[in-house]
Parts: structure tokens; C-alpha cells; sequence
């Protein structure tokens, strides 16, 4: 486990590389892409945000939703990555989200520093933003 320190730079610069940031969608995506068919189905991209257990918690706290309720939202979200409708998301398309995911998040940090404690195994774009800066730091 470590700490970071991050702030909007951090992310601006590693989706702005445009190698380590493609090599992390293709990593990210390859590994969601469960049947290996070179898209994202629905139920593909459901089970990634289901791991995450982003929507069902606030905070540490259980939300109780209903499972229509749920369908609903991981639906929306599915139709925001699948921009060409064709019920399927593929590389190009989950890509261009995630870019535009964090560089929401990057211009909502700004230029404040937050600390975040990752795991040393965790592979999520943040940690992989913030292994970026520390790359480049002098020794």
C-alpha cells in the first residue's frame, strides 16, 4: 500500500501520453472483454462497474436500489460508451469514454492535491497517472 499525491496535472499528463495511455485502455479492455471477442457487451461492461461496487455503496455505506433501478443506471452507462449504438462497445469506443472520464476528473482535482492511499497491485488508471509522475521524478 502507498500514498500519493495527485492533483488534475497528473491526470492531464498521463491521458495526454499518448503510449502509456493507450497501452493502459488496451490492458483495461482486453482484461473486461471476457469472451475475447473484441467488443464489450452489455453484461461485460455491467460486471466491470459491479466490481467496482461504485453505485451500490456511498461513502462505505450500503444505498439500497432497486434492481430496475440498477439495470436502469448500468444501462445509461452503456449507451454513453456505445456511441455508435450497435449494442456493443469496442476498443475505440471505450477509449475515447475513458479519456473523457479522466479528464473530468483531472479538470474537476484542478490544480488542488489530493492524497490518495492505492495498492501497490492496483492497475486502475489513477494509480497507473500517478506511476507515470513518479516515473519522471529525479532519483
Amino acid at each position: 500500500m502507498g500514498v500519493v499525491i495527485i492533483d488534475g496535472s497528473t491526470i492531464q499528463d498521463f491521458v495526454n501520453d499518448e503510449e502509456a495511455f493507450t497501452k493502459a485502455i488496451d490492458k483495461g479492455f482486453t482484461h473486461l472483454d471476457l469472451n475475447n471477442d473484441g467488443v464489450l457487451s452489455r453484461s461485460e461492461l455491467r460486471k466491470a462497474f459491479e466490481s467496482l461496487r461504485l453505485i451500490e455503496s456511498h461513502f462505505g455505506v450500503e444505498v439500497a436500489a432497486t434492481s430496475e433501478e440498477l439495470t436502469k443506471l448500468y444501462d445509461s452507462i452503456f449507451e454513453k460508451f456505445d456511441c455508435d449504438h450497435n449494442g456493443t462497445v469496442d476498443r475505440a469506443e471505450f477509449g475515447n469514454e475513458m479519456r473523457r472520464i479522466m479528464l473530468a476528473i483531472a479538470d474537476g482535482l484542478g490544480s488542488s492535491p489530493i492524497q490518495m492511499a492505492l495498492d501497490d497491485s492496483d492497475q486502475s488508471l489513477i494509480k497507473q497517472a500517478a506511476d507515470l509522475e513518479a516515473s519522471k521524478l529525479p532519483a
